[in-house]
């Protein structure tokens, strides 16, 4: 029976010139490529190297066999590689980097798309360097690095908006939003239960800066979740105000599990980015996910 193998060696020792070469090329040792040269005459019923003191000698034999045989080798390891590729990337495991509270509205819809994902909590900073030093596959971040060593694509924009439980009367507030009082806005919504991510309030002080051009907000939050889309459900079966992300409170406000409260155009839209490294491998899953974000942030 013929060994593919043994016509893979002879392929490699004739454009190597050499059983050392070729062993290396193989990832075998040199006397399993004697051994499977040997069993490749008594097949075929000729000598096919003559050893040299620097390397084998094709003989006529050999460079009729390879004439023969090379083309359809090539297309045998053509189709095999292509077959190993697919497997690798059906069956690979990605590991994707997410700040936490930016998980369910983005993260998790990878889910339906792969079949073996590794997430990570981390916030732009570490996730870049994670990424950098090629830990992580990819990472999601709403901040631009200059970079040479990653790829990074705009996927679309995301904003911070304040939302509240629908037992809450917002008229008097969506009233003087109208006339532009913000000292009677900032009174009304300091009278209100706050609900915040973290104990420093980051997104809400934000809020305030752009808003009031204030530094610092006089209110204190009531009960902090240290998740914002955990916070959000929780908001939703409870009373109370928070600033969250857009994309977070979609689905909420569009099953009238929460009111949106205030769209204000002073505060500004924040972009997000998909970082990679650069990876050939890679390149498939980026692209399929740039398009899937670019859609769900459309």
């Amino acid at each position: 029976m013929v060994n593919l193998e043994w016509y893979r060696t002879f392929k490699s020792v004739y454009k190597n010139g050499n059983f050392s070469l070729a062993a290396k090329e193989l990832f075998i040792s040199q006397p399993a490529v004697s051994q499977q040269i040997s069993m490749l005459e008594a097949h075929v019923g000729y000598k096919l190297f003559i050893r040299k003191s620097k390397g084998v000698e094709p003989t006529q034999y050999a460079k009729l066999l390879n004439n023969l045989i090379i083309e359809a080798l090539d297309r045998l390891e053509n189709v095999e590689n292509g077959f190993r590729a697919k497997a690798f990337d059906a069956n690979k495991l990605i590991s994707i980097g997410i700040s936490q509270h930016l998980f369910s509205s983005l993260g998790s819809a990878l889910v339906p798309k792969f079949d073996f994902i590794n997430f990570s909590f981390q916030e732009n900073e570490t996730l870049f360097e994670l990424v950098d030093d090629k830990k992580l596959d990819f990472a999601i971040v709403t901040k631009k690095y200059d970079t040479f060593d990653t790829v990074q694509k705009k996927i679309g924009e995301i904003k911070q908006v304040l939302v509240g439980s629908n037992d809450i009367n917002a008229s008097d507030l969506k009233a003087k939003i109208k006339t532009k009082d913000l000292d009677l806005i900032e009174h009304w919504l300091n009278e209100q239960k706050w609900f915040s991510y973290e104990s420093n309030i980051p997104h809400i002080k934000l809020f305030w800066l752009h808003v009031f051009n204030k530094k610092r907000p006089s209110m204190v939050p009531n009960f902090i979740i240290p998740s914002e889309y955990e916070m959000i459900e929780v908001l939703s079966k409870n009373s109370g105000i928070a600033v969250v992300w857009d994309i977070n409170a979609r689905n909420y406000i569009a099953e009238n599990k929460l009111q949106l409260l205030w769209n204000s155009n002073k505060m500004p839209k924040t972009e997000v980015f998909l970082l990679s490294g650069k990876n050939q491998n890679l390149t498939p899953f980026f692209s399929e996910m740039e398009l899937y974000f670019k859609s769900i942030l459309a």
